[in-house]
């Protein structure tokens, strides 16, 4: 079982060397060979843990080879020296082996014995080796090479956050992404779900002040094999991403626009908040992610929802229409970097080059499909403050008729004294977000 998973996870690591997102390389995997239970756990987590951990590994086989080896050896030399540094459950001997066999598979019989040996010095070591290979280096790099990131995501935090802190953050994005997920109150209740899930062998657990978080700890199925997925009573949606709804508070008969809807998690929330009684209007430029919403839509069993396909860059159709927007805008979605494995490794000041001008276009645009008092929440899954509250200073400046309206004294995220809100993940235990509430002046 596990050296066939390997073979999987690499053939998946080879689709991401060659540039396919590592989700969607380890999708194809999963659905080709239609994977279940401790088969879909195990190379799961070799891929996503192999990508996200790349600069250690890669640290590691320098220091441990005179050349660096092509790149195929050193995918199998990235399982290897995963299994035998993060995986306490698989035995050295069975990771320096199943790799062994799996670079003779591949055609690559003349470097079995450096694989062999350089897996046998790593577990063979008595102390780990990478602090030294690492002492000379300048501490953001130190902190990037122990922790796998790039530099110019360590320096920022460093200055920003300082070093406690951003050692923190970087260790929160390296453990293995939460499930957390959004009953549908319209077809179910918590008692309810979490009778069901323990029926069936899982242990759903409340998240605190969500009335419709729930935390399931462990799952290695499929999404559409467990309890009442197909009968609409649940979505996958992160507790941060909750809360963006419930600080829109969308009320029922109002008309809600969501700008930016695709894939739709917020969007089927704001309908269910809204008990699916008012106009929940859904926009997004891609039918082919707009096609997801549909079928989540249905799937939960939604009237509310009326989708659209166009830009809200540009868009006029709906000036002046809700009485409250959701915009919640591309982003660098460096909050989220545990739940993407090779998000981390896209040169950030590229990403920001493209993402700023789109961002402030949106907001200009979006802010006059709200009514006159209407509200408007502008959120981001980045911890980039020139996404964040850089763009929202820049938008009043230019909009005076427009102010930051804090949440409400007792809403549990508590808000900066400017009155957004910045949820740290190493602090408060989710997704990195941004979130602030706009009010439109009559």
């Amino acid at each position: 079982m596990e050296l066939s998973a390997r073979r999987l996870a690499l053939e998946a690591l080879e689709q991401v060397a060659k540039g396919t997102y590592a989700d969607v390389a380890l999708h194809r995997i999963l659905q080709q060979y239609a994977l279940k239970g401790g088969d879909r756990a195990l190379v799961t987590e070799l891929v996503y843990g192999s990508v996200r951990q790349q600069r250690t590994l890669d640290t590691l086989i320098q220091g441990f080879c005179h050349k660096v080896p092509p790149l195929a050896v050193r995918l199998v030399l990235r399982l290897g020296l995963y299994q035998l540094r993060y995986l306490d459950r698989i035995p050295p001997h069975a990771a320096v082996h199943s790799s062994v066999e799996l670079v003779k598979e591949m055609g690559w019989g003349h470097f079995a014995p450096l694989v062999n040996g350089v897996l046998r010095r790593y577990s063979r070591s008595p102390t780990d080796p990478l602090p030294a290979l690492i002492a000379d280096l300048p501490l953001v790099s130190q902190l990037g090479c122990h922790y796998s990131f790039p530099d110019d995501l360590v320096g920022a935090w460093l200055e920003r956050l300082g070093e406690r802190e951003c050692i923190a953050l970087c260790e929160w994005f390296n453990r293995p992404p939460r499930l957390d997920l959004r009953l549908n109150p319209l077809r179910t209740t918590p008692d309810q779900l979490i009778a069901d899930f323990a029926a069936a062998g899982y242990g759903l657990q409340p998240i605190p002040h969500l009335p419709q978080g729930l935390m399931l700890p462990h799952c290695g199925q499929a999404m559409s094999e467990l309890p009442r997925y197909t009968e609409g009573h649940w979505s996958v949606q992160d507790r941060a991403a909750q809360w963006v709804g419930h600080l829109l508070d969308p009320q029922p008969g109002e008309v809600v626009i969501d700008a930016c809807a695709a894939p739709g998690g917020k969007t089927t929330h704001i309908a269910e908040l809204m008990a699916d009684h008012g106009r929940v209007i859904a926009c997004d430029r891609a039918p082919s992610r707009l096609r997801k919403l549909e079928h989540n839509r249905d799937r939960l069993g939604l009237r509310s929802i009326e989708i659209y396909t166009l830009d809200s860059a540009t868009a006029e159709d709906f000036l002046e229409v809700g009485d409250r927007v959701l915009l919640d805008v591309p982003c660098s979605a460096t909050g989220t970097l545990h739940r993407h494995a090779d998000a981390r490794w896209q040169p950030l000041r590229t990403r920001l080059g493209e993402l700023l001008p789109l961002q402030a276009q949106l907001l200009a645009n979006v802010s006059r499909w709200v009514k006159p008092q209407g509200l408007l929440v502008y959120a981001t899954c980045s911890l980039e403050a020139a996404e964040n509250e850089v763009q929202i200073q820049q938008f009043l400046s230019s909009h005076p008729h427009w102010h930051i309206e804090p949440p409400p004294p007792d809403f549990p995220l508590k808000a900066a004294p400017e009155g957004w809100i910045t949820v740290w993940p190493q602090q408060q235990d989710m997704d990195g977000f941004f979130m602030v509430r706009l009010r439109r002046d009559s």
